[in-house]
């Protein structure tokens, strides 16, 4: 997936573009804040579910 922070074209806003989803933010601050939840919640390890049913 690619995910890229760029200034609003229009108004003083902020988006995050993950493909061709842009999700508009009204400060850089709160742009980066979801920016970094977001690249956490994407590095985290996902186990295949069939590793799930082994460790259960």
């Amino acid at each position: 997936m690619k995910v890229l922070l760029r200034k609003a074209s229009q108004g003083d806003g902020w988006q995050v573009l993950l493909d061709r989803h842009r999700v508009s933010f009204r400060s850089e601050e709160e742009a980066r804040a979801f920016l970094a939840t977001l690249q956490a919640r994407l590095q985290a390890p996902h186990p295949l579910p069939w590793q799930e049913r082994q460790a259960g």
